[in-house]
């Protein structure tokens, strides 16, 4: 049985007249007639009661008629769903994220889409970089928001932008109330530090800015977050350097500071197995650049970069 015969049935069911449904089908009435004297050889019953002055329903053909308008119904669905998921505008997107993304830039690339793509299921998974890759390499999640570098070469990444990090002091320390703070002032101070397993790039910037100061950095503790480091400074196991970002949280015991002779700048990136060229992850790429746009505009001189 063929989607055609199906269309051919619906038509002279709802016609009732053989010439009329040929017409609406555009085609000749001969050609319908015995596709419809075909199909019901093929079923095994008739659909149709047939008189010189007009045609009919049978009772088989009532209950045939209900079916087939659900499988047109369907078929079509089906096609239109199809044709949407190839545009990018219906289907399931699963999107990593490391945590400090939440702080700016997520939450409303993740509204522009849902608005712009409201058939698309967007599902988020927080994750660290590597295991953003790793996810990414087993099809896990579709599209990462990470921190790069990325030095697989399975996975593409495009940064999005970069912003510069701060010093995070406990709100009672003693150089909170200095004037200029230097790297050569945190020779003797506490570090509290993002894990090297969650973002290895940043961890050895902030290394080799104190290493360029003349001193190892005191690193009391490690967090792989930085909301947990920033909980950290807060709670007075010592001072962090975070993205400047990190700031949204509004921690009331924790106070920022820049850095005379400058920090390392931080940057956010989109990562996507390479070679995918799916449509909705093209346009989760878009609304990202899209948002990081208007985050450029909306930003205080240095705020983004």
């Amino acid at each position: 049985m063929e989607l055609r015969q199906l269309t051919y049935f619906v038509a002279v069911a709802e016609e009732l007249h053989f010439e009329r449904a040929a017409r609406r089908l555009c085609m000749t009435q001969p050609p319908l007639s015995q596709a419809i004297k075909q199909l019901e050889e093929e079923m095994g019953v008739g659909l149709f009661e047939r008189s010189h002055r007009r045609i009919r329903l049978t009772r088989a053909g009532e209950a045939f008629l209900e079916e087939a308008r659900h499988v047109i119904c369907a078929t079509d669905h089906a096609v239109e769903r199809a044709r949407l998921a190839d545009r990018g505008e219906w289907g399931r997107l699963t999107v990593g994220f490391v945590g400090s993304a939440t702080y700016d830039m997520l939450p409303r690339v993740i509204r522009m889409y849902r608005q712009e793509y409201p058939d698309i299921a967007v599902e988020t998974r927080e994750l660290s970089t590597p295991m953003q890759i790793e996810a990414l390499r087993q099809k896990q999640i579709d599209i990462g928001v990470l921190r790069p570098p990325v030095a697989d070469f399975a996975v593409q990444t495009q940064t999005v932008y970069r912003t510069p990090s701060v010093l995070a002091l406990p709100k009672y320390h003693s150089l909170t109330g200095s004037g200029t703070i230097c790297w050569g002032d945190l020779r003797d101070v506490s570090f509290v530090m993002l894990s090297p397993k969650t973002w290895s790039w940043f961890y050895n910037a902030v290394l080799e800015s104190a290493a360029h100061a003349g001193f190892v950095p005191a690193i009391l503790q490690e967090a792989m977050e930085f909301q947990t480091v920033i909980g950290l400074v807060a709670a007075g196991m010592g001072v962090a350097v975070v993205p400047k970002s990190a700031q949204n949280l509004h921690t009331e015991d924790v106070v920022y500071r820049d850095l005379a002779d400058g920090l390392p700048q931080a940057e956010m990136a989109v990562g996507w197995r390479r070679g995918d060229q799916s449509a909705a992850v093209s346009a989760f790429i878009g609304a990202a650049h899209q948002v990081a746009g208007e985050m450029l505009k909306d930003a205080l001189p240095g705020e983004l970069v």
